[in-house]
């Protein structure tokens, strides 16, 4: 089964074929296809082609699952003694992805 380590949005995901991944909000629509260029590490069994940076003449090509809200960071702070408190969530914007094709 082949493999590779992709980087999207600023980070490195370590990818198989038919895997789905996490990663920060991209641009596309559910269903739509995606393909990436910055392949850094690809590998077909004991075969591994590493890239310097990357490496050249390989994508991974992928498909928009859904886009959604990823788990909620809460943030508080507080001055003991003076009765002052405030706390604030966040919610990051992420979109799943299916691999669908690692290729050299």
């Amino acid at each position: 089964m082949a493999f590779a380590v992709v980087q999207i949005g600023g980070l490195q995901y370590p990818v198989h074929e038919a895997e789905r991944i996490v990663v920060p909000l991209r641009v596309g629509e559910p269903g739509a296809k995606v393909s990436f260029d910055s392949v850094r590490l690809l590998g077909e069994g004991a075969a591994v082609k590493v890239g310097r940076p990357v490496v050249a003449g390989a994508t991974v090509e992928a498909e928009v699952l859904e886009h959604r809200k990823g788990a909620k960071v809460t943030v508080g702070k507080f001055k003991r003694k003076r009765d002052y408190h405030r706390k604030k969530g966040h919610r990051q914007d992420e979109t799943v992805l299916r691999i669908t094709r690692i290729s050299a």
